[in-house]
């Protein structure tokens, strides 16, 4: 049995030592909630805030006590990072007013489909942008300690990785959503998808079915995935975003088991979202009757805590102080195509079923 303390597992990213000002493209509910409070929380500095509506970016600006600017004033701030919390259509549009060799920080997911992600990886590397894309789950304080512990080899190598979810979300808060011919997959999963590849790597393929519910609206709420890593790995995804039955038997959880221990991590923010329940992380370093499940105490949870680490990793690379970009875009279109993998997939009939004969 392995001994460890829990508290010791690293939770935050480093903060880089001379903060850059951020200016933020695009006022949606996503940069009230996660952005600026994560900003707040690191001391970073906002030199402002612009959206083409115009009222709501006033009311965040005057809320959070940022300058409103014009997207020409926006793009003219020196020495800033740009953080395009902006939907995915509007990615490249912004993206070509930047100047050469910006920083800059992508909201997820990375253009619409693989085409576009193509697309803005060709401009950024034509326009030596640093651009990384908004994959914060994997800077949240429990994801950081998973990480860590499968570092210090507390689990051994990993062998099975399982997300389930079965709750209600409440799309009504991401209007853009509607029309969109792809949703669950793009908007959501993605996270689950990258942060995998996080952890094991890219897959060789992917087996998906996503689809909408008659109770919903959107193209789709439900996917049921299988990623294939080859030999005795196995990875599923279970996602029912329609489970509108109370909280009882509601569920956000990742598990990642393997030859030696496993975790298991309660996503608290998508229960009740936005408000949330507290993050949980459990560990044990042990297998069967040696096995002692620990909880990991978290200094933070997915919002806003994510938002500071993916912030932080951009700025201090770009100044030198990280060697590596995590979610850069060369990275993340990685994980664009493993999207568009799954939506193939998905558009794919099934294997027949033999007839009796």
């Amino acid at each position: 049995m392995t001994s460890f303390d829990p508290a010791s597992l690293i939770q935050a990213w480093p903060l880089p030592t001379a903060p850059r000002p951020i200016v933020i493209i695009g006022a949606g509910g996503i940069v009230n909630d996660a952005h600026l409070p994560a900003y707040a929380l690191a001391g970073f500095p906002v030199a402002g805030i612009f959206d083409r509506d115009v009222g709501r970016a006033k009311a965040l600006a005057e809320q959070w006590g940022v300058p409103l600017r014009t997207l020409d004033e926006a793009v003219a701030v020196r020495d800033a990072v740009f953080d395009l919390a902006t939907p995915p259509a509007a990615h490249l549009e912004i993206m070509r007013r930047l100047p050469k060799g910006a920083t800059v920080l992508i909201q997820k997911p990375m253009g619409r489909d693989l085409d576009e992600a193509t697309a803005i990886l060709k401009l950024a590397r034509e326009r030596q942008f640093n651009a990384a894309v908004n994959f914060q789950l994997r800077f949240s304080p429990m994801m950081l300690a998973v990480r860590d512990a499968l570092a210090r080899g507390l689990l051994g190598r990993l062998v099975d990785v399982e997300m389930h979810l079965n709750l209600v979300t409440p799309w009504h808060l991401f209007p853009f959503l509607k029309g969109m011919s792809r949703v669950e997959i793009a908007v959501h999963s993605i996270h689950y998808l990258d942060l995998i590849r996080a952890m094991l790597g890219n897959p060789a393929g992917i087996h998906a079915r996503t689809l909408g519910h008659p109770g919903n609206e959107l193209a789709q709420t439900r996917t049921s995935a299988i990623l294939d890593f080859g030999g005795d790995v196995r990875c599923t995804l279970s996602i029912n975003h329609d489970h509108d039955f109370g909280r009882k038997f509601q569920d956000a959880s990742f598990r990642f088991e393997g030859d030696q221990g496993a975790a298991s991590v309660k996503l608290g923010l998508l229960l009740n979202y936005p408000e949330g329940e507290p993050d949980e992380l459990w560990i044990t370093a042990a297998r069967g009757a040696a096995a002692d499940w620990q909880q990991v105490p978290l200094a933070g949870g997915w919002f806003p805590h994510a938002f500071a680490g993916v912030m932080s990793n951009l700025q201090r690379f770009a100044a030198g102080e990280d060697e590596t970009l995590v979610t850069s875009v060369e990275d993340a279109w990685h994980t664009m195509a493993l999207v568009e993998a799954a939506f193939r997939s998905a558009a794919e009939p099934a294997t027949p079923v033999p007839k009796q004969p």
